[in-house]
Parts: C-alpha cells; structure tokens; sequence
C-alpha cells in the first residue's frame, strides 16, 4: 500500500466528510476534534487540506512536534504546498542568537502568504509564533522582483541591495551577502535555501539560476525571483503573525492553553534583566520585548480566526465537537515480541494493519524480522 492509498482511507472516515460541513458552516468558528493524535492527526488534516481553497495554519506544541508534523504532512502533500515556520532563534528566544536558515524558511512563509497563495500550509510551534513578523507593507517595500529578459541596470542592483543591508563580499556563503564579478551579480536572499546568480548582457537579465556555494556549481534556472533581505532588522512596525496572514486562515492548534502558557514564559523570561545577560558575549544586545508578542494578546486575536483544536480536551466550549477512536503506540523499546504480539492482539479483534515507512532499507528489515518470527 502506498501512502497515497492510506491517505484515501482517512479522507473516506465519517468523520471526514463531518468536519468538512462543519468548516463550511459559518456560525461554527470553534470546532475540537478529540482523540486525534500522531500521525493520524496529519494524516486526517491532509483530507480537508486538499479539500479547502483557504490557507491553514497547524501549532504543535513544540519544535519536535511541529517538525514530526511536518514530516508527515510533506510525505502525504509534497514540499511545494506544506512550509515550515520555525523560530528565527538558534536556542531559547531570551539567548537572542538567530539561525539564518530559520529566517529563510521564515521569510519563504511570509513571502508565500503575501503572493496571495491560497493552497498554502504551515506547521509551526508557540516559540516561533511569539516572534513579532514584518508587516505586508514593509515586506513589499523591501522586496526586489527580477525576470529573465527585464532591462535594469546593475548599478540599480547594487544600490538596492545596499540599502537593503546586504553586504558587499568577494563570495556569497550566507544570507544578507552580495557579490559581482563582471557582468554577474551573486546575492544571497534570506528568501531562497540557494544564492542566486545573475548574469546580464548589457543592462538586460539574460540569466538567473540558483546555486551550490560550495562547490558554485548551477542548480536550477530560474524566470522570476523576488530578493528578500534580513526581516528581522525591523523599524518598529512589526505585527504579530496573526495580522499578517489572511482573515480566511484556519487556525488548527494542538492545546489552545498550552499555547498561552508557552507564549507567555517565553515573552517574560525575554523581557527579564537576566535576559541581557544570557545573550552571547560580543554580540550587539537586542531589546527582545519589542519583538515579542505575549501570549495573552496572541490568543485573544486568535478568536477571530476559524479554529480546530485537537488534542486530549478542548479551551472553552467548542461550537461543535467530534471523538476519534485513536490510540497512540505502546512503546515497545525494540522488543519486537511484544510488538509481534501486539499485532497478533490486533487483527484477533479485526483489524487491519498498515506498517508505514518512508525508508525502503527499513521496511525491509521489519519484513525480514517478523518472517523470522514466522
């Protein structure tokens, strides 16, 4: 079976086709789906993914969760629709050290989300979400869109990526840096997982292709791009998440009073006087309150959105409720007797059993150890 076939198996659930009349009912803003855990909870969010023309949003309840989630959601959907929204922070927000490759997958979100891209879907988790985002406006502004064939002068380039605040380098080997050789101009976007090469005949763009700074050699050629810089250099008009994306947004959240809490500790641990001192030494201190949002503040405006909270037990009093008969896995610790007896215990009662991986090599292995248990 492949996972497109167990896939179609949750889409044909009762509950399914229940939920999906419950989202297409406007005097329903908060629905709770209960039981829904692991996998089976991405899984089931796949069905009304595809379902729906609007764009989702699912909080786990911490990097490890979201990134699982994510894992499954990629597997069953592909990359191109399913984005990750981490924290911009390499450790703890209070540590103020950023990860550029967070802020790439960041800003790629953001730049999804101002597109207009209706089919996209984000997993992210409260400590990314206590992290105030640049505006629309702002992200507009500080954009820079080229395509093959466009007339500009490389001049213009560089002045713009100058007052961008990208930095001028002999070679590109992080976001926020450009360089030029000739007629070819090298920029790193903190909106693009490669840099970017672009090479002009004259004043027009002949070329543009991504590639690999180690090795320079091209990746994939590219029509258009739009070149984001560091928007986490912000002017004081940055805004919650939860302004930025459209009003049409379904909010799917594990616990609703985990997220408060979370968000909450993050922000006052942030604002602490210990903060400063916790930042790493030589490093510029940030002002981490004028970044953060608090987790009160954040689940208030959350109400305005459709929400559907899964999980052991619902915030509040849901406008509608559903149960799934989901139990998660025993842990077995590699005893695979337990598990073979397990299994047995299983389809004595009826079931059926699908054993998923995305690793051909261990599948293989699965199959040899219980041919050997017979």
């Amino acid at each position: 079976m492949t996972i497109t076939e167990l896939q179609q198996q949750y889409a044909a659930h009762p509950h399914t086709d229940a939920v999906n009349k419950l989202l297409n009912d406007t005097s329903v803003k908060h629905l709770f789906c209960g039981g829904l855990c692991a996998s089976a909870a991405s899984f089931f969010s796949s069905s009304l993914i595809r379902k729906y023309d609007v764009p989702f949003v699912f909080i786990l309840g911490d990097l490890e969760e979201a990134g699982y989630f994510y894992h499954d959601l990629t597997q069953i959907l592909g990359t191109e629709r399913v984005l990750f929204f981490p924290s911009s922070f390499r450790r703890a927000i209070k540590y103020g050290q950023k990860d550029a490759a967070n802020e790439i997958l960041r800003t790629e979100a953001l730049s999804r989300l101002e597109k207009g891209d209706t089919s996209v879907c984000i997993v992210t988790y409260p400590d990314a979400l206590s992290e105030k985002v640049v505006s629309r406006n702002n992200l507009k502004e500080k954009s820079l869109k080229l395509h093959t064939g466009e007339r500009v002068d490389t001049s213009f380039i560089t002045d713009v990526l100058h007052s961008y605040g990208f930095e001028y380098v002999d070679y590109v080997y992080e976001p926020g840096q450009y360089a030029v050789r000739g007629s070819i101009i090298d920029v790193f976007s903190f909106s693009s997982e490669f840099p970017y090469r672009i090479d002009f005949f004259g004043d027009e763009v002949e070329s543009i292709r991504t590639f690999e700074v180690e090795s320079q050699l091209s990746i994939e050629k590219k029509k258009n791009i739009v070149i984001v810089p560091d928007l986490g250099l912000g002017d004081g008009s940055d805004t919650s998440f939860l302004d930025f994306i459209p009003q049409n947004t379904v909010l799917a959240v594990k616990d609703f009073l985990w997220l408060r809490e979370r968000m909450q500790v993050i922000y006052e641990e942030a604002v602490a006087p210990q903060a400063l001192i916790a930042q790493e030494e030589g490093s510029a201190p940030m002002r981490l309150e004028n970044k953060l949002i608090d987790g009160s503040e954040f689940v208030t405006r959350a109400l305005d959105f459709r929400r559907l909270e899964f999980g052991s037990k619902p915030t509040g009093t849901p406008d509608a409720s559903l149960q799934f008969a989901v139990t998660p896995q025993p842990v077995f610790h590699k005893n695979f007797d337990l598990v073979a007896a397990s299994f047995k215990e299983y389809q004595e009662k009826g079931y059926t059993l699908y054993i998923c991986s995305d690793s051909n090599k261990q599948t293989e292995r699965i199959r040899s150890i219980f041919e050997d248990r017979g």
